[in-house]
């Protein structure tokens, strides 16, 4: 088998040198984790026969999943002896596999198969439930299993954080690592860094020192995600489209629409005073035009008169009617579905894989406006719109627009397929893939 050096950053020794049940790193943007785990895990599976499982809270599809990260470093470091397939990776030599499931998938059946698992790597795990962890952690049960955890820390109350940091044993390892410790951290993520310090202090420890958010900070999504995000660098995306529409509810109140393909949020359309028989049309121009995956509606007032409009015509299945108010799908974390739509925007922007949206000022406002607070369980609730309405004079009704486009995952034909993007996450390969063509050691 071909010998191939294998550069990792010292701080992520204990991954490959330590043999202990529970290795959590967390920490802020550019400390790169992800490359780590994952490069840690290929030479492991190139030494010995080992299972692997790639787990995640949610996973729209197997690109959703770190699987094409591990396929680019094999690919990256020319690893001839692993075959990529369409679900798993393989080791031809050794036989390990690497395999790949979102917890909101497992049932009674499929999570028996993780009993033999030999390393489980929760990637994201900030946004594993309570449920999930406590399904998952008894399920890896092999003797000398092993369960590595990489999160950017969100808030003091992350589910895993208080099972496994707040107060740790004898099997447990923690580290916390930012861009000062990795050695391959691009100049340019280090001038973000730096100008974020300099700009807004409390951003920058929770962005890129990995601090969870601070309870005083009321805002939802930070300006410099917002910024980040309006910077040009994605212009085209094969993920499937999910258009979300904020119905305007009354006066001055627009009707956004918002087209979103995985990670690139290309067009924002803004109407006023159309009537419910003018928004059905407009919306089943763009099924025609378009042909969406989904389209989600704000259920309010007029969006069930849409919905149904829509529905006569033939579009039930495309078209789908949310209501704000509504039962989150992760409960634990969100007290109703307006809160996670918003939750998982804010993850999104927030995440160090790269990230477009549109250059639009009322968007942008509406993203860095929504103030936040937590129910008697902790759990995340947003502001009313009428409140948000009030501080900032109008309706956020673009930024609504885009939350909706988060409402539910989404498969290609609204099935889960191995060759669809799901929400569409981007290997962070690509956010240093101009670094990575001038230098072959750089993360």
């Amino acid at each position: 088998m071909k010998q191939v050096e294998v550069q990792i950053p010292e701080i992520f020794n204990p991954l490959l040198q330590t043999k202990i049940r529970y290795k959590l790193f967390y920490g802020g943007r550019g400390g790169g984790k992800s490359y780590a785990f994952a490069d840690s895990l290929l030479l492991k599976a190139r030494e010995n026969n080992i299972y692997v499982l790639c787990i995640r809270e949610v996973q729209d599809s197997i690109k959703e999943s770190v699987y094409k990260l591990l396929g680019d470093r094999i690919k990256h470091y020319n690893f001839t002896d692993f075959r990529v397939k369409a679900d798993s990776i393989e080791n031809m030599v050794t036989g390990s596999k690497f395999v790949f499931k979102g917890m909101q998938d497992t049932n009674n059946m499929n999570i028996k198969s993780f009993e033999g698992v030999d390393i489980c790597w929760i990637e994201e795990a900030q946004k594993l439930s309570a449920k999930s962890w406590e399904i998952l952690d008894p399920t890896i049960r092999k003797e000398g299993s092993e369960i590595w955890i990489s999160m950017n820390r969100e808030e003091e109350r992350d589910p895993i954080w208080k099972a496994i940091a707040v107060n740790p044993d004898d099997r447990t390892f923690i580290c916390r690592v930012n861009y000062t410790d990795n050695p391959f951290c691009p100049d340019e993520l280090k001038y973000q860094a730096e100008k974020c310090q300099k700009e807004n202090y409390d951003d920058y420890c929770h962005i890129w020192l990995g601090e969870p958010r601070i309870l005083g900070n009321k805002r939802l999504i930070s300006t410099v995600d917002v910024h980040r995000a309006q910077e040009p660098k994605i212009d085209k995306s094969d993920s499937p489209l999910v258009v979300g529409v904020d119905i305007a509810r009354e006066g001055d109140d627009k009707t956004a629409i918002c087209f979103r393909r995985g990670r690139w949020q290309y067009r924002l359309d803004k109407y006023t005073k159309l009537d419910t028989v003018e928004v059905a049309n407009i919306l089943t121009n763009i099924i025609k035009e378009h042909k969406p995956a989904r389209i989600f509606l704000d259920a309010g007032l007029n969006g069930y008169g849409v919905y149904d409009i829509l529905s006569a015509r033939g579009y039930g299945n495309v078209a789908k009617a949310i209501n704000f108010g509504g039962q989150a799908i992760n409960k634990d974390r969100y007290a109703n579905k307006r809160a996670e739509m918003w939750g998982e925007l804010r993850d999104w922007l927030h995440q160090e894989a790269p990230v477009q949206i549109v250059s639009d000022d009322d968007l942008a406002e509406d993203l860095v406006s929504v103030e936040i607070k937590h129910d008697k369980d902790g759990r995340l609730l947003l502001e009313k719109k009428e409140d948000v309405k009030k501080r900032i004079k109008r309706s956020p009704d673009s930024g609504d627009a885009l939350a909706l486009t988060f409402a539910e995952p989404v498969y290609e034909n609204r099935k889960e397929n191995v060759s669809t993007f799901g929400n569409g996450n981007v290997s962070l390969e690509q956010l240093y893939r101009d670094e990575m063509m001038t230098n072959s050691n750089t993360w």
